[in-house]
């Protein structure tokens, strides 16, 4: 409503890995699409704490109280700062709010996938009301949807993280890399790396004499995301992750840890912003800030 221009910081957004994923996907390259997974060899930093760390003291340099900000007080310790605070749930998201917001995009942008209906976690290791797991397996749930005037197949998409990865297709050949994404289509498959970067198609001999399809999706120059957000600012014309995509899209993504902090299928009203059949977990959706940290006045 201030008309202030805005990105978020998914880089790959602004890359053309993702656009060559939209137009082969689209020109029908592997068929209709109903299954996705995706994997990170994160956390790489330390998870799955069962309690709090013992108090230690607090650098002359440091202002532990603006560090810890919103959440509830507690003694510094500095396994949570300046680095492994992602992986505590009152400071960061674990390996989910790491790096989903990388590599679930292609799967979000390029399917056009909205809201799930329905995310629940399928395995777990570690989780506590402390700490994030140390490996997870999350199953996302989308309805079916229209996509250019066409009506496309509801889509499960997986994500792995902590060790856990991609079953390989029967029909992969053990040398031909499975990346970060693994599109399953009718008619093959695609992967890619991280940023939606270097799609590939698989088997690729099943590809072989695959062409190219023409370029539909425009470029950004340099594919440069920071670029891109100045760009907007200048011109008036939106950046390609701007609040307006980056806010429904987090959603999606943090529905997983909703899921690996409370049991069973969840059920998620995205017009409401609530989950539908467990009480525990909308207790999560939204937390209270700490006195002198909240938002009245501001939002």
């Amino acid at each position: 409503r201030y008309y202030v221009q805005t990105q978020m910081g998914n880089q790959g957004r602004s890359g053309n890995g993702v656009r060559d994923l939209y137009e082969a996907i689209w020109s029908g390259a592997i068929g209709r699409i109903r299954e996705v997974h995706c994997q990170t060899n994160r956390p790489i930093w330390p998870q799955g704490f069962k309690e709090a760390l013992p108090a230690q003291p607090v650098p002359e340099t440091m202002s532990w109280n603006l560090w810890i900000g919103p959440a509830p007080t507690r003694p510094y310790n500095e396994g949570y700062a300046p680095d492994n605070w992602r992986g505590w749930w009152d400071f960061g998201c674990g390996a989910l709010g790491d790096m989903g917001c990388h590599i679930m995009d292609p799967a979000y942008s390029v399917l056009q996938l909205g809201a799930p209906y329905s995310v629940e976690c399928a395995e777990q290791e570690g989780n506590s009301d402390e700490s994030a797991p140390n490996k997870s397996h999350i199953v996302y749930k989308f309805p079916t949807r229209t996509v250019n005037g066409e009506s496309q197949p509801a889509v499960t998409l997986h994500w792995r993280d902590g060790g856990l990865t991609t079953p390989r297709p029967e029909d992969v050949p053990e040398d031909e890399p499975i990346h970060d994404t693994l599109f399953v289509g009718e008619k093959g498959y695609m992967t890619c790396k991280t940023y939606g970067g270097e799609p590939t198609l698989l088997p690729k001999k099943e590809f072989e004499g695959y062409e190219t399809p023409p370029q539909t999706q425009e470029r950004i120059p340099d594919e440069d995301h920071r670029g891109n957000w100045l760009n907007a600012i200048r011109t008036g014309k939106p950046a390609g992750s701007n609040f307006s995509y980056a806010g429904p899209f987090s959603e999606v993504v943090l529905l997983g840890n909703l899921a690996v902090r409370s049991s069973g299928r969840l059920y998620w009203d995205s017009e409401k912003m609530e989950v539908t059949n467990n009480k525990e977990a909308n207790e999560l959706v939204k937390k209270e800030y700490r006195n002198g940290f909240d938002l009245d006045g501001w939002v």
